[in-house]
């Protein structure tokens, strides 16, 4: 099977719930690695749509924490590609929180937040073979 040429504005969305196992913190915050590792989920399945192969991250840039992931969270992970090397990818990705838990109305209570809350953002760069 053959792969479509990269393009530039080609974006990939994960969405998962962050599990209470997941919790480092006080307020059952998640830590900010937990974000680094969706977007590397992203970033491969990125790569294989873009070249047929899982590719490695060769770096992070301008990594920013914006608001807090917590436990019970379900997010939304993008990666977009923004420019294609030869070998390399660079990517813009953000986490946006699209629920929240609620537990002040009950304790399994949630929310769809409209408009969802940018958690964390950042530009990386992956290569392929």
């Amino acid at each position: 099977m053959s792969n479509p040429t990269p393009q530039v504005g080609t974006t990939v969305t994960h969405r998962r719930y962050v599990p209470y196992s997941h919790a480092h913190y006080a307020g059952n915050l998640v830590d900010g690695a937990y974000s680094l590792a969706a977007f590397g989920d992203v970033a491969t399945e990125m790569c294989i749509r873009t070249d047929g192969d899982e590719g490695l991250f060769a770096s992070y840039s301008d990594v920013q924490f914006r608001a807090p992931v917590r436990a019970g969270d379900v997010i939304e992970i993008e990666a977009r590609l923004v420019r294609v090397g030869r070998r390399s990818r660079e990517m813009d990705f953000e986490v946006r929180v699209v629920g929240r838990g609620s537990p002040h109305r009950g304790q399994s209570s949630a929310d769809v937040l409209d408009p969802p809350i940018v958690a964390t953002t950042a530009r990386g760069v992956v290569v392929v073979p």
